[in-house]
């Protein structure tokens, strides 16, 4: 899951000046980044921010790394990537089969248009971590880690007992690194705010909802996917968990070692597990656009979302905020936003191959 908010896109140019802790950080992000190479355990969720950094969460070494990709410049080509079978096509550059990889998180950088996937080599916890880019013709390149410019910032409190969920989506916005996942705390459920350039992680909020279909609180159970985005001009994570709350929760909230209360302002249909999630403008309007394994692809307007009713008793499902099927998406795994008129598809075929596809916003 990115930068993924159409209405952030001048955040990322004002977020080139960051202050933190009201001192003055450095001009570039790129300028506090150290030559190395960043020994990843695992390559999970991915984040762009400023300058062509990339975020990379590497969920069973607790961490996250900022790496410098050197892929800054506009692009100059306007093709939509269309990939068939791209899993075979990096097999074929890593020596595998496609389906001896897994493909975990794709993010398109909003400078150059390339699109990076976080990929293990292999299956099970030996898995090697490799990011793959794509250009915009479709070719697929392993991005070499040795020698890069990087930071890396440690989650000190991680679960231990469900490592893979201890980093389950990244986002950014007005300098600060946004990440779900869960602690070893009392309120599993986690969200943090990371400075950027990055400053040491604190314990970060426990985030406490009623979740209406199963009709009970929950402190356990982790955000999925998110999104950041403006609610009348204040920052908010706009989160979906599994079967299927989406709940609102204010980032002037998120203050380590707090313990918060979302609120619950749709029920999108239990059995269901979201898996990917962006935002973006058509017509004078934002919506969510919303891939789930079970219930497609949700179109889901922002309009109201600030006068939402929260949901604090057990609800039917598609309760709430209302919501649009995409019927014509299916198989939708990974979307991104690909510029401010398409996103980037990674559809399952039929035949069980992955497809990087480009389609017009809906």
């Amino acid at each position: 899951m990115q930068f993924r908010s159409a209405p952030f896109a001048l955040l990322a140019i004002a977020g080139l000046a960051f202050t933190v802790g009201g001192t003055r950080a450095a001009e570039s992000l790129r300028d506090s980044l150290k030559t190395g190479t960043p020994e990843l355990k695992s390559a999970g969720p991915l984040a762009f921010g400023p300058e062509g950094v990339l975020f990379v969460g590497d969920p069973q070494a607790a961490a996250i790394y900022a790496i410098d990709t050197n892929d800054n410049k506009p692009a100059t080509s306007k093709d939509l990537p269309k990939v068939a079978a791209i899993d075979e096509k990096i097999g074929s550059l890593l020596g595998i089969e496609g389906k001896q990889l897994r493909i975990a998180d794709m993010a398109v950088n909003p400078i150059s248009g390339n699109t990076y996937l976080s990929v293990a080599r292999g299956m099970g916890p030996a898995a090697a971590a490799v990011i793959i880019r794509i250009d915009r013709a479709g070719k697929p390149a392993q991005f070499e880690l040795k020698g890069v410019k990087f930071a890396m910032t440690k989650l000190l409190n991680a679960t231990e007992k469900q490592r893979q969920e201890a980093i389950t989506q990244l986002a950014y916005a007005k300098g600060k690194l946004y990440v779900a996942g869960l602690s070893n705390e009392e309120f599993a459920s986690t969200l943090r705010a990371i400075a950027v350039p990055f400053t040491d992680a604190d314990k970060g909020t426990g985030i406490q909802i009623f979740h209406g279909a199963h009709g009970k609180l929950e402190t356990a159970s982790p955000i999925r996917t998110f999104v950041a985005y403006d609610v009348k001009g204040e920052l908010n994570i706009l989160a979906a968990y599994t079967c299927t709350p989406l709940v609102k929760i204010p980032v002037s909230q998120l203050k380590a070692g707090e313990k918060v209360k979302g609120t619950t302002i749709a029920e999108l249909g239990n059995g269901n597990r979201p898996l990917d999630m962006i935002v973006y403008t058509k017509g004078g309007k934002d919506y969510l656009l919303l891939a789930n394994n079970k219930r497609g692809v949700m179109k889901i307007p922002t309009d109201g979302i600030d006068k939402a009713e929260a949901i604090t008793k057990p609800a039917k499902p598609m309760t709430g905020t209302q919501y649009e099927t995409i019927t014509a998406l299916k198989g939708v795994e990974q979307l991104d936003r690909f510029d401010s008129e398409h996103a980037i598809l990674l559809v399952k075929a039929e035949n069980g191959s992955m497809n990087l596809e480009t389609i017009e916003l809906p």
